[in-house]
């Protein structure tokens, strides 16, 4: 919930610069654009609205907004490592040559602010809903008063008009005393209401306009805009330019069947159409319910209308040419930024996989997995085929945690910060609850032993903007390092799958980066378990410790044979006791039951 308000108030400063920019383009191309044309405009701006609360994400908005990174954190981003509480335990059986090293991260309460913002937000919601129900009651009873409408003169005329519009469908008409300028309403079941009012003051002329004008409505479909408009009114019930935008739209819709009406009728009409409106000003000037489309409106409104009338002229087939160009260009920028705008980032979570053309068999191993929920993911390069064990799991991005430092100790080879020949880091002297880390290390012996400080030592000589660049060259899973430099692997904003893991580990072992040949065979002498003649286990654990907690465990590896290759990843998770060692014991007892490694 925090993360989302944080989201969505940063997609409102976008989609308030994309209204502008809206505005400016209509203006540009406003001798181009017809009024039906400019109407339509802003449903390319709706869908953009509703993109924010789409199950999408394209791209991280702090990359847009930098200065506003600290606004944003994942859920357990705003964490802290909590040196005094670790866990470190070394793989038992058949695996007791793997060290499982990890410190615990405190998940700390949501954003404040956050959650301050969204009640706000929340309670806004609500106000406007109940204000809406209020208005929608309001009509109903509106439209349970009305009587339909007796005036012989009126109904010969509207049966005139339906087939002037070459309209098959009779829409019902009602007179009503409650109304102020002719409306219709509803979606499924259109109906018309015409004031008591103006049917007392009857004019053949002027009932024909309003007429034509409400028929316009009809056959444009316009009040199924109307839910939509009202549902954007709700949620943006904060941001005044998106409010504004709305009300611009119900006026461009009325010039929009202004246009449509001007059509169909002879240019020495024009004047008189518009004369309708002058004289109903004062009895036409107040805005319809939220839920019909109708003749009146603003003054402001009005005489937006009444200029455009005075203006208009039938367009040539040239004019139509220009205004498809004009619209087809503003809507495809407009349609640009939608990548944008994802304020869930639910894409994020899960990694879309390509299964065409792949050989895949589904196994039930749960067996292997006792309490735990978890996945297991093999790609055997033999004979090109996948195994996997709960595919909706092998497809959800997690946290990596150490799986990670495979990667971040080949960005480090690759900038020389270490190299195969010397990767020695020395130790700050900091007290760290295991022996192992509190001694100057190499790349073998950090890997080996997980430490994290070492790793973190290479991501502050790397730098934010080097790190992001490699992430994105290999693709590594959400590829978003916004929740801190020395934690965004560990439990934090950066996530992958296990589906990722594997693919990863394949470019790793063939070397499919185009990265230094020696600093791939670094990385991979760095995370070599086990090997004989004839096969190497290459592998690394993660654990995810929160709040004293192992809630999410990893193995991740391969088993390197001559013409043979088989990448494997189990990851697990629970409330407690779910660890790189747990893991691990899954993996070997799965690898070994399928004659894949088998430890001596």
């Amino acid at each position: 919930m925090a993360e989302f308000i944080i989201h969505f108030i940063l997609c409102n400063l976008l989609i308030s610069g994309n209204i502008g920019l809206l505005f400016i383009a209509r203006r540009i191309f406003r001798h181009h654009l017809s009024g039906r044309m400019q109407y339509n405009l802003w449903f390319v701006l709706l869908g953009l609205l509703a993109v924010p609360f789409f199950p999408s994400h394209f791209t991280s908005l702090t990359q847009l907004f930098p200065w506003l990174t600290y606004m944003e954190r994942s859920p357990a981003s705003n964490t802290r490592t909590v040196i005094e509480s670790a866990a470190g335990t070394t793989i038992s059986k058949t695996t007791a040559w793997i060290n499982d090293f990890t410190l615990s991260v405190n998940r700390e309460f949501p954003s404040i602010t956050g959650l301050i913002l969204f009640g706000i937000w929340s309670l806004g919601v609500f106000a406007m809903s109940l204000l809406t129900l209020k208005s929608f009651l309001r009509l109903r009873r509106l439209e349970n008063s009305a009587l339909p409408l007796q005036n012989p003169e009126i109904r010969k005329l509207y049966r005139r008009c339906l087939s002037e519009m070459k309209l098959t469908n009779t829409i019902p008409v009602y007179s009503s005393a409650f109304v102020k300028s002719p409306m219709i309403t509803g979606c499924l079941k259109p109906r018309i209401f015409l004031p008591i009012l103006l049917i007392s003051d009857y004019k053949e002329r002027d009932m024909r306009f309003m007429l034509l004008h409400e028929l316009q409505h009809y056959k444009h479909k316009d009040t199924f805009a109307n839910p939509v408009l009202n549902l954007i009114g709700i949620l943006y019930w904060f941001n005044p330019v998106v409010l504004y935008a709305l009300k611009e739209m119900c006026g461009d819709r009325e010039i929009a069947c202004d246009s449509s009406v001007l059509e169909m009728l002879k240019a020495d009409d024009y004047e008189a159409y518009g004369n309708t409106l002058i004289n109903f000003t004062e009895k036409l000037s107040r805005p319809p319910f939220p839920f019909a489309a109708g003749l009146g409106g603003t003054m402001k409104q009005m005489k937006r209308r009444v200029v455009n009338i005075a203006a208009y002229e039938k367009p040539t087939v040239s004019k139509q040419l220009k205004g498809l160009a004009s619209f087809a260009l503003i809507t495809s920028f407009l349609l640009g930024s939608a990548p944008l705008l994802s304020a869930f980032a639910a894409e994020d979570s899960h990694f879309h996989w390509e299964t065409n053309s792949k050989h895949i068999a589904y196994a039930d191993l749960s067996a292997y997995f006792g309490a735990y929920e978890g996945s297991f993911v093999l790609y055997d390069t033999g004979n090109d085929s996948w195994t996997i064990y709960n595919r909706d799991l092998a497809a959800l991005r997690t946290a990596p945690d150490s799986t990670y430092k495979v990667y971040d100790a080949l960005f480090g080879l690759e900038e020389g910060i270490i190299t195969p020949e010397d990767s020695a880091i020395s130790w700050n002297g900091k007290a760290y609850p295991f022996p192992e880390w509190n001694a100057d290390q190499t790349l073998g012996s950090a890997m080996s032993s997980s430490v994290n400080w070492y790793f973190q030592t290479l991501d502050k000589r790397l730098g934010s903007e080097v790190i992001r660049s490699y992430i994105r060259k290999i693709g590594y899973g959400n590829q978003r390092i916004d929740g801190g430099l020395s934690s965004y692997w560990l439990e934090s904003s950066l996530k992958i799958s296990p589906l990722e893991q594997i693919e990863l580990l394949r470019k790793l072992q063939d070397n499919s980066f185009g990265f230094a040949p020696e600093n791939i065979a670094a990385v991979k002498d760095s995370i070599c378990l086990a090997s004989s003649d004839t096969a190497a286990l290459y592998g690394k654990t993660g654990t995810g410790r929160i709040n004293e907690q192992d809630v999410n465990g990893w193995f991740v590896g391969f088993v390197e044979t001559p013409g043979r290759a088989c990448f494997f990843a189990v990851n697990i998770g629970a409330k407690k006791e779910a660890n790189g060692s747990s893991a691990a014991e899954i993996a070997m007892s799965i690898l070994a039951d399928r004659n894949i490694w088998t430890k001596k």
